[in-house]
């Protein structure tokens, strides 16, 4: 018997519980990894409040990193021992060993850590399609991006900067602005006391922004049009602070023809040669530095009670990694 974290209902960081379970061994095209590292994202919070349902009773966790130490019949291009890393459906990361479809897995380069790993599969291949295909950004572009101290902001800073755009960011207080400015955002902007939209202008000379990526829903929607460029993208990839109201197209008409999205990872990832690329694009720029996975907590896999309960708090940056 191994640990996991599992919930019967929706509800409060309460709902999860440590319990034992039984994995099982690989079946065709399975393996069983046993994971030295769990990503934490908010993802898991819609799902344990219900916002996003799941069949229930079920596990959480979207991501994780470990090591393959059985394989079912038929896998091919890994060994036992292989280091692996993955993302995906169904949540089920918060556990110590879990089978999973070979082909949900990545091997990890040398000089990638499986804390790396863990912390930045979900937000990282985030970042990876929010800046090279959602909207490709361009040396010389004003990007703007909300909640720019989280795990993805973090990523989608430095990431950016490193691509030669100018790194807009809106964070909650100035010691996140300090934490978004040192990951490369040019002029982050605390919103609890500064009207960004109105900041957003004065930086770009009036001009807006042809891109907002928006994380954080319902408080930011309208202020975030504002801030666009005639033809700019609204890009929506979240919902912290709840969905979005019902959306009116004039409102899109009015504000100089804006375009917008809302895209999924797995719409992007959905095929494996995606998949594959992706992944070695962000391992490529982990690996030269050009971006630093930015674990700024760690918590027990058993303590993931207490790291909900900071995250849904905004008290983290960066990411965080639970420990089986």
């Amino acid at each position: 018997m191994v640990k996991a974290i599992r919930f019967e209902k929706t509800g409060g960081p309460e709902v999860m519980k440590w319990v034992d379970v039984e994995v099982g061994e690989p079946g065709a095209g399975e393996i069983r990894i046993r994971q030295t590292a769990v990503g934490l994202n908010y993802i898991d919070v819609y799902f344990r409040t219900g916002l996003y349902p799941l069949p229930l009773p079920g596990g959480l966790g979207m991501e994780a990193a470990g090591e393959v130490i059985a394989l079912g019949a038929g896998v091919e291009g890994l060994q036992v021992g292989d280091r692996v890393a993955y993302v995906g459906r169904p949540p089920g990361a918060y556990a110590q060993e879990r089978v999973l479809p070979a082909a949900q897995v990545v091997k990890l380069p040398d000089a990638v850590s499986d804390e790396q790993a863990a912390s930045v599969m979900l937000q990282g291949l985030t970042a990876q399609y929010l800046l090279r295909r959602t909207y490709r950004v361009q040396p010389g572009d004003t990007i703007l991006i909300q909640a720019a101290a989280g795990g993805v902001g973090l990523l989608v800073c430095q990431w950016a900067k490193a691509l030669g755009a100018t790194v807009i960011g809106t964070v909650s207080s100035d010691a996140k602005a300090e934490v978004a400015k040192a990951h490369g955002c040019d002029h982050p902007i605390v919103y609890t006391r500064e009207n960004f939209t109105k900041r957003v202008r004065e930086i770009t000379n009036g001009a807006g922004v042809p891109v907002v990526y928006d994380s954080i829903g319902k408080d930011t929607f309208e202020k975030s049009l504002d801030c666009l460029a005639p033809l700019g993208l609204f890009v929506s990839f979240g919902n912290a602070s709840g969905p979005l109201p019902p959306i009116d197209s004039s409102e899109f008409a009015g504000r100089g023809s804006l375009f917008f999205t809302r895209p999924t990872l797995f719409t992007y990832m959905a095929r494996r040669t995606d998949y594959e690329a992706m992944s070695a694009e962000l391992f490529d720029v982990l690996a030269s530095g050009k971006v630093n996975a930015s674990i700024n907590q760690r918590y027990a896999l058993s303590d993931v009670g207490q790291a909900h309960a900071d995250l849904e708090a905004r008290r983290t940056t960066g990411s965080t990694i639970l420990l089986p």
